[in-house]
């Protein structure tokens, strides 16, 4: 049963160019990490936030199954019932020593982190100011918490100053950012944003996903990249993108994490990873940490990747990360663009409003450490005879 509106809704969007669908898309039959099949057809995958290719790597993959053998496939019940299992706590363990902070806590995933964190932090009292870009699970999050809730303008730290500044000296306060910007591929001011939380008494939530083994000389993230300490600041991330498994995390004090334990609706009330989960997430760290050649070959990757966009004439934005954006700014045009690199052989989505702001819709490319120079050549070539045929440079 459904309501009347719906179809008025799916006929809207397909006026406005802006109507969804699930495509299929399969395994390379040759256990090429870079391609995948869609249509019958392999072609080079650039929608996958995979970036180190772990996601079939043997020994995750054999982590996985050996806990299977061992506790059989679901939890059961949720962590404070009967699910906790000592995979999730070794689990939580690895995370704090690889954040360098005193805990960890796991989530099913990380909308559901970012929902059941931010709607709880802080009183309804207080202020939460974020970045305008922010992933929509940091804004949903914001918007659930009930304190007053405010934006500034992508990486404008003076407006973002201006809005601390008005606050109550006591108002409790969290500054809310993704590390790294999920539609942009830039990293943000991390250490500005620190001096100005300091400066005016408020907290730092920075949301990892996209940094975690990704950026940093270990790959522990935004902090590392720019040589930070933990000190206050709250780390949620993902183990779903470089670490190639399922679920999420904050990272932060012992009296955070049993804070959250208490308040934190999306992990009091589901039902806890599956132990095959957790351990192949804990094999992710070993392999991150003992072959630091995986993160090495993604940024030559990606280097290789963005000079070549940049040399022929490519906006890709201010991106400092695998996540490059093509920006094309028509929606119709984008995805026009994306249909003619499938059938080049190669797979990347355009990506629309409401994701990314209206006339700002583009090509987001994502580059993965099992890319080969030929496949990257291959995208550039065929990246550039598109964009003569379509006069969008």
């Amino acid at each position: 049963m459904d309501f009347p509106f719906h179809q008025d809704v799916i006929k809207q969007l397909q006026a406005d160019g802006l109507f969804r669908s699930l495509r299929r898309v399969e395994p390379d039959p040759h256990g090429h990490s870079g391609r995948v099949m869609i249509g019958g057809r392999s072609v080079i995958l650039l929608a996958s936030n995979n970036y180190l290719g772990l996601a079939d790597h043997p020994r995750i993959k054999e982590a996985a199954m050996t806990a299977i053998q061992e506790y059989g496939f679901g939890s059961g019940a949720s962590r404070l019932i009967s699910g906790n299992g000592p995979s999730h706590e070794a689990l939580e363990k690895r995370i704090a020593q690889f954040k360098q902070t005193e805990a960890a806590l796991i989530f099913s995933t990380g909308y559901m982190a970012n929902l059941g964190i931010l709607s709880c932090l802080i009183p309804s009292e207080g202020l939460v100011v974020a970045d305008r870009l922010c992933h929509a699970s940091l804004i949903d999050g914001c918007r659930m918490s009930g304190c007053r809730f405010r934006v500034y303008e992508h990486g404008d730290l003076d407006q973002l100053e201006r809005l601390l500044v008005k606050k109550p000296a006591n108002q409790p306060t969290l500054i809310v950012t993704d590390g790294v910007f999920s539609m942009d591929g830039d990293i943000a001011p991390l250490p500005k944003l620190i001096e100005l939380a300091e400066r005016h008494g408020a907290v730092v939530f920075v949301d990892d996903a996209h940094a975690t083994g990704v950026i940093g000389k270990n790959g522990r993230g935004t902090l590392e990249h720019f040589g930070l300490k933990p000190g206050s600041v709250i780390q949620m991330g993902t183990l779903g993108k470089a670490l190639g498994c399922f679920g999420a995390y904050v990272a932060g004090s012992r009296v955070l994490i049993d804070f959250l334990i208490n308040k934190a609706k999306t992990f009091i009330y589901t039902t806890a990873l599956p132990p095959a989960v957790t351990a192949a997430a804990l094999a992710a760290f070993d392999v991150l940490e003992k072959e630091p050649q995986l993160r090495e070959r993604l940024w030559q990757n990606r280097n290789y990747y963005a000079d070549g966009l940049k040399s022929l004439g490519f906006d890709i934005l201010n991106s400092e990360t695998p996540i490059i954006p093509i920006m094309i700014g028509d929606d119709r045009l984008a995805m026009i663009v994306s249909q003619r690199l499938l059938e080049a052989g190669v797979f990347a989505p355009a990506i629309r409003p409401p994701t990314v702001p209206k006339g700002t819709s583009r090509i987001r490319t994502t580059i993965m450490a099992p890319h080969t120079r030929e496949d990257i050549d291959h995208v550039l070539e065929s990246l550039g005879q598109i964009a003569r045929s379509l006069r969008i440079r």
